[in-house]
């Protein structure tokens, strides 16, 4: 059995014994229900936006640990310093460590910087839930989901002012699953059979990925010149974690990553804020 197989039939077990802890309602009382979600596009898109997803994941089933000896809320404010543009959370916490709380800590160290839930949705709880925790934004892995799951769960994400990151991996995908309901389209250049990584695949997908969606490439990214050359293919955003996260200090590894493309593109009008 794959990994993907694995963790979704570790999730399905896991979600289900979530509702029974915590109901939907229960869920919907909370104050981070209530308050007023971030636009991850806006903040990708304006001008001078680094694009950076930077993310908070202490460990991987293809890497193991990662990072545990640094904290979640310390480590996000410190990217948002650097200047990403989003965070990332993983709160899947069998194979990578994380949990609900971590995105709530997160929320609460940064209040203004639009944080995606990073986990593997496959109920409807899952979306309210991610309200709950504090999200702006949520992750549809089109490789784990029906087309009619990614149509029913977007819509549901918009219908409580949640913004939707379809994450495809390749053209099959992008043609089966790409939908209207859906804000920005990530291209996982790690695939997640495999766990190999190849940025060929971003640069691969980009022209058939409408303009109309915010254009994201994820995993893989360890270089200023690979980002560049992504940013010339049209993509907007730039999912990192483990190239951060590998680091003692993942912000100052942001930081020289930001430092490095300005130096790349010195004469360029979009300089980022380090």
């Amino acid at each position: 059995m794959d990994v993907l197989k694995r963790i979704i039939e570790r999730k399905r077990t896991e979600v289900e014994y979530q509702k029974t802890v915590v109901s939907q309602r229960e869920l919907e009382q909370r104050p981070l229900f209530n308050r007023k979600p971030l636009s991850a596009r806006d903040a990708i898109c304006r001008p001078g936006s680094s694009g950076i997803i930077a993310e908070f994941k202490r460990k991987s089933p293809s890497k193991g640990i990662i990072n545990d000896q640094v904290l979640v809320a310390e480590t996000t404010a410190g990217y948002v310093r650097a200047g990403a543009a989003c965070l990332s959370v993983l709160t899947d916490e069998p194979f990578f460590g994380g949990t609900s709380q971590d995105l709530t800590q997160a929320r609460e160290a940064n209040p203004a910087t639009p944080i995606i839930r990073k986990d593997f949705i496959i109920d409807p709880y899952q979306i309210v839930e991610a309200r709950a925790i504090g999200a702006d934004f949520i992750l549809l892995i089109a490789a784990c989901l029906s087309p009619e799951e990614v149509q029913t769960f977007s819509q549901l994400a918009h219908d409580l002012a949640l913004e939707v990151l379809l994450e495809v991996h390749d053209e099959a995908e992008l043609a089966s699953h790409l939908t209207e309901t859906v804000d920005l389209v990530g291209v996982n250049n790690r695939n997640l059979k495999t766990f190999v990584t190849d940025t060929e695949t971003s640069v691969r997908l980009a022209s058939l990925i409408p303009d109309s969606f915010v254009k994201i490439s994820e995993s893989g990214l360890q270089q200023a010149e690979s980002i560049l050359s992504l940013q010339q293919s049209g993509y907007r955003g730039f999912l990192i974690g483990e190239t951060f996260m590998k680091t003692a200090d993942p912000a100052q590894a942001l930081e020289q990553l930001l430092a490095d493309l300005n130096q790349l593109n010195p004469l360029s009008q979009k300089q980022y804020i380090v």
